[in-house]
């Protein structure tokens, strides 16, 4: 296809009176034809600001309603949204609006201080005065255009493997590769409801499951960020039926008081990604009558590719399932050639779901992909005799901490600049709350001192929460190879026992 309807003006008029939104601390809900409207009139609204077709839109805000509405008002205009990490730092966040080019930063109440930070490199313009003069907009008079299917939508940013950011280019024809692939693979429909509380900056926040809902005529209920006693609550009053979270989510969830207590029955499907999932935990909500199906996509690849069955959860623990059905997937050796049936090898992705590459970057999209149009993924991966996929290791160094993206090479850089830092290496290592936490390993410059306290303060300062180190070595060298690399898979074994 190389257009679609615009889907909030479809949705509305599909189902203009059901739910699309509602904030369950904040705001009344806002019905599919609500969203409309106000999508509507905020596309006129950012169309007379001067913006053109093309045009970067940043935002920095924690879960609402209006990052949706955002969203689909930028479709509309035909702008692209650029959803921003609030986690960062100022000095991470300056770059990220440089390279794309933004020509106006959105902030909520919650962000405000950040976003004056970066005032002097794009204007800033509060949620509440978007949303003031979003009221005030008159609507568009001519009924809104159709979508190309392949133009940029929106862009989330993902570090580097040398530490500088990419955008991963998101498009209206993945959004609903992506609608199709999770509504097989959950029964999602017009009666479900779902939570939006993942943050808004990944791929899961809007699309697991929140704009494939939306597209379906369910019901988002939202809340800023996650909190168990809110997720207990929710669901305790039989308010959701579709769940999804990080291991970490589930982690926190299975530790919470109310774990033992509550009845799960009115949630049917529980998904989980981000990271790997351990078999205690899964079999900790087994006990309690949850299946958790485990999955695995990337920001590349809309995000869904693989999500486990509900039939076979139990049998298959540690399997992502098989590939959804608008997913193509192979696995394959160092030369690009499918492995025999078992053996493990790179897991490349094709599909309508897969992103067209990395934006004004073509050097990095070219390397992404291997002929036949083939995303690389990075991970190996293996296929058992009844065709389920297992993720069995990366390629990478990047490492998942809660969910988040960390990359060693942009840590490595912020440790780099501290004064008595010769040389650093960082590598992620097993947590039990995280899933995995950086561990950094330092050596000092001759006749220099620092203190794991010091560095670990000099990480705060520079970089966000999650990517500073959790544990810090300081050595006298390190093991290398003989051209002076070093050796990081020597160095995880010397420092096993030293977590401090």
């Amino acid at each position: 296809m190389k257009t679609i309807p615009d889907l909030c003006r479809r949705r509305a008029e599909l189902s203009p009176d059901a739910i699309a939104f509602e904030e369950v601390q904040g705001a009344p809900a806002v019905t599919f034809a609500e969203m409309d409207d106000r999508v509507g009139r905020g596309a006129v609204f950012l169309a007379g600001r001067g913006l053109e077709p093309g045009d970067r839109v940043a935002v920095l805000c924690h879960n609402g309603a209006v990052f949706f509405e955002l969203l689909f008002a930028c479709a509309r205009a035909g702008l692209v949204l650029v959803p921003l990490n609030w986690r960062l730092t100022p000095a991470e966040l300056r770059p990220i609006l440089a390279d794309c080019g933004a020509k106006l930063l959105l902030a909520d109440s919650a962000t405000a201080s950040l976003a004056t930070e970066l005032a002097e490199l794009v204007p800033v313009l509060s949620f509440a005065g978007y949303e003031a003069e979003r009221a005030a907009a008159a609507p568009a008079a001519d009924a809104p255009s159709p979508w190309e299917t392949d133009r940029i939508w929106y862009l989330l940013y993902t570090s580097g493997t040398t530490g500088r950011p990419k955008a991963v280019i998101q498009t209206p024809g993945m959004a609903l590769a992506n609608a199709v692939n999770i509504q097989q693979a959950t029964g999602m429909g017009a009666g479900d409801d779902t939570l939006n509380y993942l943050p808004l900056f990944h791929t899961a926040g809007i699309n697991l499951h929140a704009l494939p809902l939306f597209i379906a005529g369910g019901t988002s209920r939202i809340i800023p960020k996650f909190e168990p006693d809110a997720v207990f609550d929710l669901i305790g009053r039989g308010q959701l039926s579709l769940f999804f979270g990080v291991p970490a989510v589930y982690q926190a969830l299975s530790l919470h008081p109310a774990f033992e207590t509550t009845d799960f029955s009115r949630v049917r499907h529980w998904g989980c990604g981000g990271a790997p999932i351990s078999e205690p935990l899964l079999r900790a909500f087994a006990a309690r009558g949850v299946t958790v199906c485990n999955g695995m996509g990337m920001t590349e690849t809309g995000p869904t590719l693989f999500l486990m069955d509900q039939a076979h959860a139990a049998a298959k623990i540690g399997s992502v399932g098989k590939p959804q059905i608008l997913a193509e997937v192979r696995i394959v050796d160092f030369r690009d050639e499918d492995v025999a049936p078992g053996e493990a090898g790179e897991l490349l992705f094709r599909g309508p779901g897969i992103t067209p590459g990395y934006f004004n970057q073509p050097e990095a999209t070219a390397r992404a992909f291997a002929a036949g149009g083939w995303l690389r993924s990075g991970d190996v991966g293996r296929q058992d005799a009844d065709g389920y996929y297992y993720v069995v290791d990366r390629i990478k160094d990047m490492f998942i901490s809660g969910g988040e993206n960390v990359y060693p090479a942009e840590v490595e850089s912020a440790l780099h600049a501290h004064p008595a830092i010769l040389e650093a290496a960082v590598i992620g290592v097993a947590d039990a709350t995280w899933g995995e936490v950086g561990h950094a390993v330092v050596l000092l410059r001759p006749g220099t001192a620092a203190t794991v306290d010091d560095i670990r303060a000099h990480c705060r300062a520079r970089l966000a929460g999650y990517k500073v180190p959790r544990h810090i070595t300081i050595v006298e060298d390190f093991p290398r190879t003989a051209a002076g690399k070093i050796q990081k898979h020597v160095l995880r074994s010397l420092v096993a026992g030293d977590r401090g």
